[in-house]
């Protein structure tokens, strides 16, 4: 289960997923020199839309795919914030793939299949989990953050129902 992995947010602070339980959260592996790194606007908009409403958007900077996070998690942090107004939480910089995958990551792409292989190819994927938990889907580093809303506003119209 999600709630089970703790995370480590940019500035060191180590706590537990349970922190969202019951909330929809938005996992991205990001980078801050990427070609997808635009979608940090559309994850901020969707971020301060649906905040108030039990949602939140999780970034784990990443460097594993051409280099493009080469700074630590802080360093990311003060580009995000700097270039895109980033206010959801950042967290440390981790692998997604390989022998020292985090395990959050291990877990979310056991949840999920990719296209023939389990493997992230790329920044910027995205995995949506409910409020219970539960990895919902998972979207490729071309899905933009406005394609994911509609998912967004049908788990969160589930909770309120």
């Amino acid at each position: 289960m999600i709630y089970n992995y703790d995370v480590t947010l940019a500035n060191k602070e180590k706590y537990s997923l349970k922190k969202y339980e019951n909330n929809v959260m938005l996992i991205v592996n990001t980078a801050s020199e990427c070609g997808f790194t635009k979608q940090f606007d559309g994850l901020e908009q969707l971020y301060k839309k649906y905040k108030d409403y039990g949602f939140v958007v999780l970034g784990f900077p990443c460097n594993q795919f051409g280099n493009q996070e080469p700074g630590d998690g802080a360093e990311a942090l003060q580009n995000c914030r700097l270039n895109y107004g980033v206010t959801f939480p950042m967290h440390e910089k981790i692998d997604v793939n390989g022998d020292h995958a985090h395990p959050l990551f291990v877990h979310l792409k056991e949840q999920t299949k990719g296209v023939l292989t389990n493997a992230i190819k790329w920044n910027f994927t995205k995995f949506l989990i409910d409020q219970n938990g539960k990895v919902i889907k998972r979207y490729g580093s071309t899905t933009t953050p406005e394609k994911i809303e509609k998912d967004i506003e049908t788990l969160l119209n589930n909770k309120r129902d």
